[in-house]
This record gives structure tokens, sequence and C-alpha cells, in this order.
């Protein structure tokens, strides 16, 4: 992480760097969509994302101005590392995923890239990590306890929107999905591909109530922490590092039995694309490189020009 902390800006101008910087923070799941697509109910740390992620604390949590500026001073030297060390990662990234697509994708290549990305997912994460708890010893216990109602509220919410479908209605949501997403990267998909969306969906497990009743019991770990006794940081830190060694067995494999079917998925259609859809997938790709290459440091971008 940068050791050196850049001098104090005004608050409309700090604000408007961050989320400048933000933006390159969001190429991230972007990317996870691309190879992970379908797989945000079968992975944990997705479930986390609104509690780890600084961006989306907004969302569930009324800052006082105090409290705001705090948090985009501790936040200012985290996104400066992550704009000058893990953008460019990115980019090398997205070149692997790219040179990938020159040849047929395999299996264990997705695979390959699946653990890429997460990896860089917990590189974020600790230190964000860090930031967050750090914020939660500066929050009263009114915004800490409307964090959580608003964490069950979107339970609820949830609850309501997966739980009340039958197995007919399950299967044609998780067809959307696959499709919608894939069509996004390939543009409209060919009557075989479409065909084997309906296999891999027709092939797929329920999770939701699986994944809902996780998010529960996260939800009810978290509102027990959040009390802040004595350790109470150390106690969410181990929680959230150590989260998916909880998991049962016949969890654990669930998910890794629908990860793998949507990975074969992304296999098989890529493999099956069109000119077009090669064109449409690359100009997709070269337009996170462009977002990339506009946010990195000056010194990142002569490197690049040299290469």
């Amino acid at each position: 992480m940068a050791s050196t902390i850049p001098e104090p800006r005004s608050r409309p101008e700090q604000r408007a760097r961050t989320a400048h910087i933000y933006r390159a923070w969001g190429v991230f799941p972007v990317l996870l969509v691309l190879l992970l697509a379908g797989c945000s109910s079968t992975t944990f740390f997705y479930n986390r994302l609104d509690f780890l992620v600084p961006w989306y604390l907004g969302r569930y949590v009324d800052l006082d101005d105090d409290q705001g500026d705090w948090l985009d001073e501790r936040l200012e030297p985290l996104l400066v590392w992550h704009r000058g060390e893990e953008l460019p990662r990115y980019d090398a990234l997205l070149r692997l995923i790219e040179a990938d697509l020159d040849s047929e994708l395999t299996l264990e290549g997705v695979k390959q890239r699946t653990r890429d990305l997460e990896e860089a997912w917990y590189r974020t994460r600790d230190p964000g990590l860090d930031v967050l708890l750090e914020l939660g010893a500066r929050l009263s216990d009114a915004q800490l306890g409307g964090f959580i109602d608003e964490l069950r509220k979107r339970q609820e919410k949830y609850e309501r929107k997966y739980l009340d479908r039958d197995d007919g209605e399950f299967r044609d949501d998780t067809h959307d999905s696959l499709r919608e997403m894939l069509e996004d990267y390939l543009g409209r998909l060919a009557g075989d591909q479409v065909d084997r969306v309906a296999l891999t969906a027709a092939a797929l497990r329920r999770s939701d109530a699986t994944w809902l009743r996780e998010r529960e019991r996260w939800i009810d770990t978290m509102e027990r922490l959040l009390q802040r006794e004595v350790g109470w940081q150390d106690a969410i830190r181990r929680t959230i590092l150590g989260w998916e060694a909880q998991l049962d067995a016949d969890t654990l494999a669930l998910y890794q039995h629908n990860a793998e079917l949507v990975q074969q998925l992304i296999v098989d259609v890529t493999n099956a694309r069109s000119e077009r859809q090669d064109r449409r997938l690359r100009r997709r790709i070269d337009a996170y490189r462009d977002d990339i290459a506009a946010l990195l440091p000056e010194d990142h971008m002569a490197a690049a020009a040299r290469r």
C-alpha cells in the first residue's frame, strides 16, 4: 500500500477523485461477471460485498459529515494503491483472457481465470475490511442498527423474489439470466448456443434456499458482533476470513456443481461463437482495457506505451 498519504483535498474535490477511482474498482465485478456469471448464487463472497466494499456503504448507512470526511481521507491511500498496483494487474488479466480467445477455451483454463479473479478480489478485500472495521468503531448504535435493519429488509425481499418460485419458474429465470449474460458479451446467440443454455439451466440444482439460509446466518452473526463487545473487530475479521471453512460438505458440493456447469457453458458457447460474436467480445474486452488505461497513473501509462 502507498506509504505516502496525499495532501488533504477539499471535500468536493476529494469526492470527485474517489468517485473517479471507484470506476476502476468497478472493472473487477465486470470481469467476475465475464467468467463467473451465474455463480453469484454459488460463491459466498458475493453475499458479503454489501458489507465489505466501501462504495456500497452509502446504500446502508447514512454517514454524517465528519464520518464522510474521515472515510474519504482513510480511503485515499487505499485507492491510490489500488489504482497503481491492482489496475495494471487487471489489465494484464484482460490481456490473458483475450489471448485465451485465440485458441479453444478449456474448462481448466476458465477455472484458472476464475482463481486469478478470486485472488484479485481477496487482495482488495483485506485492506478494505481494515478501513470498514475502523469506520465501524465511529458509527453510532443507531447507525449500526439501521445497517442491520437494511440487511434484513433486503433478505425479506430476496426471499419473496426467489423462494416463491416453483421449479419451473426457477429454471426459466435461470435460463433467461444465463442467456442474457452471454448475449451481453457475444450478441444474439445462435440456435445451438441457445440449446446449450437450456441444457445447463435444466441441470443446475436449486441453491436459492441454501444461499438465503446462509445469508440469514451471516446477518445474525453480524448483528451479534456489531454489539461491539471487547474484541469485536478481530471477531468480525476472523468470521469474514474463515466463512467458507464453516460451510458443510453438502453446501460446498452444491455450489461446486453449479459453478462447474456454468463454467462449462461459458467454454462451450464461447468456442461456438461466430466471427461477429468474436468481434463483439473482443471489443468489450478492449473497452475495459481502455477504461483501465484512462485511470492508470502517468508512470504506468508511459511504461505501457513503451511495451
